[in-house]
């Protein structure tokens, strides 16, 4: 025996989208590195300081995720049924 199936009122193609917003990012304190501090005190004749090379980085990650996104294709009510 095989099974009869009713349809009625299926429902179209849903579309849906959870596209990202702004990002908006405030002060970015990088660990407040000031560079060399070279404290010289009485001296005599000729005198050279060299604070050296300084390089901080801060690495940022940024996101700005939609979230989930929802679609919906009903078919809707009052709809005729059909076997197949």
């Amino acid at each position: 025996m095989q099974d009869d199936i009713a349809s009625a009122g299926n429902g179209g193609v849903a579309t849906a989208s959870a596209n990202g917003g702004a990002v908006g990012i405030g002060d970015i304190n990088s660990g407040g590195n000031a560079g060399s501090a070279i404290g010289i005190g009485d001296t005599w004749g000729t005198v050279a300081a060299d604070g050296g090379t300084m390089a901080n980085s801060t690495l940022l990650s940024v996101s700005a995720n939609g979230g989930t996104a929802i679609a919906d294709a009903s078919g809707g009510d009052y709809n005729l049924a059909f076997v197949s």
